[in-house]
């Protein structure tokens, strides 16, 4: 099929093009800079503001599915997160539901309609907590609660236009080339590494592998409509997490870095380092996507050998 990606220079989007690409579908990538950007021979780029459906509406009626990751990075792309000041804030929200609403007007605008969007949001929707959480369980009030379920709203009114939709809440993604694995080499490489905090907050992560397979899955399998947590069956807290990757690296994992440094460096953000949640992936488990890299130790090794 041919498939449309917002966001598809990211981190993820680059390696969900490849996936996709590899596996026999065209893409269409929209940058707002096609110019300066790469991707493979076989795909197009095409030139979009991330606000309208202006100058690509085209491609809609071309396509059979659309893929929605356009937003701010969260935690920005340095060693050190990006402090969440108004500014941010509000980059974080209007880039997504700008993005979203130009993705639903240019699927209202077609005559003939793309079969599926997949539309991105994150396990932030469930605010953080030490319970379990799935798919059933509600938003949280915190920033990133509301954010999500801003995000995934924007684009629900494609359901009454005959479009299926599935919701990819996704988790802590490990790659080597970027996010929190490289954050969190630097200080092992230099025998600093440890506990964050309590080191007890759950890290729900999934390797970027799967998490790329998983979005395939989704795109291709009819019976996919709704949220779906894209995180491994293995989340761990901070201390065991820290532990693992000093395993793997072959350094320690005890110099504990209390909680104070971050709230004073990060403010509200330091919630994306401090705080979590331990989720399941119950809904893509039950359609039976079969993990690649369902536990931590292997991921980390494969990542760490990529690397």
């Amino acid at each position: 099929m041919q498939v449309i990606v917002t966001g598809g220079t990211g981190l993820i989007g680059k390696e969900l093009v490849k996936e996709l690409s590899a596996n026999d579908h065209r893409i269409v990538v929209l940058s707002r800079s096609p110019e300066s950007r790469q991707v493979p021979r076989d795909a197009e780029l095409v030139q979009w503001d991330a606000e309208s459906a202006e100058g690509w509406r085209n491609w809609v009626e071309e396509s059979e599915a659309i893929v929605n990751l356009a937003g701010e990075n969260i935690a920005g792309k340095g060693l050190i997160p990006d402090r969440w000041t108004p500014s941010k804030k509000s980059r974080i929200l209007n880039s997504r539901l700008k993005a979203g609403e130009a993705v639903k007007k240019a699927i209202e605008s077609a005559d003939d309609k793309p079969r599926v969007l997949v539309q991105a949001s994150a396990i932030g929707y469930y605010g953080t907590g030490e319970n379990e959480v799935t798919e059933s369980d509600p938003p949280g009030e915190d920033f990133l609660g509301e954010t999500a379920r801003k995000w995934e709203g924007i684009t629900r009114p494609v359901e009454k236009m005959g479009v299926r939709r599935a919701v990819i809440r996704t988790g802590i993604v490990l790659s080597s080339k970027g996010g929190v694995v490289p954050r969190l080499q630097l200080p092992y490489k230099l025998f600093l590494g440890g506990p964050l905090g309590t080191g007890r907050q759950w890290y729900s992560w999934i390797h970027m592998a799967d998490e790329v397979r998983a979005i395939r899955f989704l795109l291709e399998n009819e019976k996919a409509e709704g949220p779906f947590n894209l995180t491994a069956p293995d989340p761990k807290r901070n201390a065991e997490f820290g532990k693992e990757l000093g395993k793997v690296m072959g350094r320690p994992s005890y110099l504990r870095v209390p909680a104070f440094p971050f709230r004073m460096l990060l403010g509200e953000a330091s919630k994306l380092v401090l705080e979590g949640q331990k989720v399941r992936p119950a809904r893509l488990e039950e359609l039976g996507f079969e993990f690649e890299y369902p536990v931590l130790d292997e991921s980390l090794s494969d990542l760490l050998d990529r690397g």
